[in-house]
């Protein structure tokens, strides 16, 4: 492996370590916004959040008053130890259910590696040296190895974005391509579940089919990584449909943390096997997106060995009844949605979720099955906007689903379940109206926090207010157990 790969890790490394000269601020988008956190009027109680995923790795400071009970909530795992770069190596030169990479690539011409797209923060960069090193050993020619953007049904990424995952020395060297849904597919086979599998074609005619994926947890998939990085990773927009709204609406196994027995996993599965991948890297981070495990060998496997671990890590308990919610959508701003969760288990009946989206992308509006799905109905952009004006839910396609009201333990609209009350309060720096737009029509939105804190005084009186902080929400998931 070459020099300046193994120096651009140690560059990432640093930078990130590195102390930010001024927090609550907007360093990494440029000009006319905040140069820093205005002070809070009497003494207070401050938090420190990360925020800017990928996009400068920035550190907030949140203050509240200081008669407020404060409360942040870690998840299991918090603290857990960095992989050096000898210990990643160490760990992923022991693969699972799977021979040697250098072993695996021997004898091979063509090579084809996806990789996670932007939505998907995982630190990508960390292992590319690695697999590199492999096929470089394994007598492997540079020109015929290429990464290919596993996007699903997203956009394209930029080269900036694939320079950020990958590192720019890796793609002065390597070439890369953006996956595209619509087109370039071959079909491969149908699982049993009836999923019409067509993969793109390109990774198909690879002599060695390699996949990099990062754990964090899923809603209806159970944990992101392994097989999904072929299914919907680079699928064709007609086989994630049937597996998204087909199989997924008849399953009743699917949900957050649910790996061995969820049928929509399974349907993954089977085409990731169709597929023949050769060889799978799942990698786990920690808050600052810093390696803490990985895997590598078999796509499901693998997959399999490191959900066991991601399950105590990952898991958060949920802070009862607190009167405020503060949930962090970092490091997974672009589907804030998700981050919401925790404000809709943990605030009581008439309190206040916080939903931080500090990141310049904010939610990503763009989502080509729900693009194509909300097209169907024959609503126009207007008639969503009707919709959201009048309590409807959602607002424009892709856009986050409400936070209030919400039904108690058995979910929204539960039999017998009263509907609790919530206001939301959405605090972004990067406030656009079409933005604005996809949350329900009573959202409050605040582009500083102390705007932030006036309205949580204006709604919670009293000397003390229970607050509850979940600061990388985006990453944190519930106590739940494995299905096997």
């Amino acid at each position: 492996m070459s020099k300046p790969l193994v120096n651009r890790r140690g560059f990432l490394r640093g930078a990130m370590a590195a102390p930010v000269p001024l927090i609550g601020t907007a360093l990494a988008a440029g000009a006319y916004q905040p140069t820093q956190v205005g002070a809070l009027r009497g003494s207070a109680k401050s938090v420190l959040i990360p925020t800017h995923e990928l996009a400068g790795m920035l550190d907030e400071r949140l203050d509240f008053p200081s008669n407020w009970d404060i409360n942040v909530v870690h998840m299991r795992g918090y603290g857990a130890p960095v992989l050096t770069q000898e210990q990643l190596a160490e760990q992923l030169s022991k693969p699972v259910g799977a021979a040697p990479l250098r072993e695996i690539a021997a004898g091979k011409k063509t090579v084809a590696i996806t990789f996670g797209e932007m939505s998907r923060p995982t630190p990508t960069y960390e292992v590319v040296p690695w697999v590199l090193d492999q096929l470089t050993a394994a007598g492997i020619r540079d020109e015929n190895i290429l990464f290919i953007a596993a996007i699903a049904n997203h956009r394209p990424m930029t080269q900036t974005e694939v320079a950020t995952k990958l590192g720019m020395a890796v793609i002065r060297k390597y070439a890369w391509i953006n996956h595209s849904c619509f087109y370039g597919c071959k079909e491969i086979g149908t699982t049993s579940r009836k999923t019409n599998v067509m993969v793109n074609q390109t990774f198909m005619d690879a002599d060695l089919k390699i996949t990099l994926s990062g754990i964090k947890v899923h809603f209806d998939a159970g944990y992101g990584g392994g097989a999904k990085m072929v299914l919907p990773g680079v699928s064709h927009i007609d086989t994630v449909e049937h597996n998204h709204n087909v199989v997924l609406r008849e399953t009743k196994t699917s949900g957050p943390v649910k790996t061995f027995k969820n049928e929509m996993r399974l349907d993954i599965i089977e085409a990731a096997r169709l597929a023949k991948v050769d060889f799978s890297v799942q990698l786990m981070y920690d808050h600052k997106l810093r390696p803490i495990q990985v895997r590598s060998g078999d796509i499901v496997e693998s997959h399999n060995s490191i959900v066991r671990v991601a399950a105590k890590t990952y898991c958060t308990p949920a802070f009862k009844d607190a009167d405020i919610v503060v949930a962090n959508a970092y490091p997974k701003c672009s589907q804030a949605s998700a981050s919401q969760r925790w404000i809709n288990l943990c605030t009581k009946d008439g309190g206040t979720g916080v939903l931080i989206v500090n990141h310049p992308w904010t939610v990503d509006p763009i989502h080509f099955l729900n693009n194509r799905t909300a097209a169907r109905s024959g609503m126009s952009w207007y008639n969503q906007m009707a919709n959201r004006a009048s309590g409807g839910g959602r607002g424009g396609p892709g856009g986050p689903a409400p936070a209030q009201p919400v039904g108690g333990p058995g979910g929204p609209g539960a039999p017998g379940v009263r509907r609790r009350e919530i206001g939301l309060i959405v605090y972004s720096q990067y406030m656009t109206r079409s933005f604005m737009n996809g949350f329900p029509a009573s959202t409050q939105f605040a582009s500083t926090w102390e705007e932030v804190v006036k309205m949580l005084q204006e709604r919670h009186k009293g000397p003390s207010v229970r607050v509850a902080v979940y600061p990388y929400a985006g990453i944190q998931h519930e106590e739940i157990e494995l299905d096997g």
